[in-house]
């Protein structure tokens, strides 16, 4: 399928003339969104480097931009330097879908204790071996990630306020120093569950400590899932 990498390469090949392969910072699976990836690339060109993203930005598809484009240092690399990421995922808990929203929220028509997943949310902060949390096709030596934040917190969905169905918006956001295949959506469906009620607010620290996939919760759909934020050390 098409990817957001491919697109930039062909614009910039476009724009410089140039063979140009972007390196990014974060792979997101298909259907994720994000609002603050980075990429960087090697170029001659003599385009001003803080010009490149209004270039770059009349060639591109209206559901990719370029925020903002800096020169960086020849050994500068986005995905070995220091950094937090953050994620947010947004659910949509009303009676009936909200067709606008498909594309963005996961839709959850039944009820949940926001209380208890703030609860069960607690067990996960600071430095774990996120085994359990992790897709078992997932490729890498070291397991053990940190968490830094991860809130859920409720507000008022569109829907009702107009007065046509009950229901609210949560958001789970999620900030660590790295995160493993499907992790921030299975750490979202095993805190649905919780909401849900099949499992307790402690039992999240059992299966953390099982290391077991099949211990955690479903992995939750892509459509919900935006990456927020990449910040590097100075």
């Amino acid at each position: 399928g098409i990817t957001v990498e491919e697109v930039l390469n062909r614009a910039l090949r476009k724009l410089t003339g140039e063979e140009i392969t972007v390196i990014g910072a974060s792979r997101t699976d298909s259907g994720v969104h994000a609002l603050g990836n980075v990429a960087v690339f090697d170029s001659e060109t003599s385009i001003p480097p803080e010009r490149i993203s209004y270039a770059l930005n009349q060639r591109l598809p209206d559901d990719i931009v370029v925020i903002r484009s800096e020169e960086v240092p020849a050994d500068w690399h986005p995905r070995y330097c220091n950094s937090k990421k953050t994620y947010e995922y947004h659910i949509l808990n009303t009676e009936v879908p909200d067709p606008t929203k498909r594309h963005n929220t996961y839709f959850v028509s039944y009820k949940l204790d926001v209380a208890k997943m703030r609860e069960a949310a607690e067990y996960l902060l600071g430095e774990h071996d996120f085994a359990s949390f992790c897709n078992i096709r997932t490729n890498v030596e070291d397991t053990v990630r940190t968490i830094y934040e991860l809130e859920v917190w409720e507000s008022e969905c569109a829907y009702a306020r107009n007065g046509h169905a009950a229901g609210r918006e949560l958001t789970i956001r999620i900030k660590g120093n790295g995160f493993l295949y499907n992790m921030v959506r299975i750490i979202v469906g095993t805190l649905l569950r919780v909401g849900r009620g099949f499992y307790t607010p402690e039992q999240v620290k059992e299966i953390l400590e099982a290391k077991d996939r099949q211990a955690a919760g479903v992995t939750a759909p892509p459509q919900g899932l935006m990456l927020m934020q990449i910040e590097y050390e100075k």
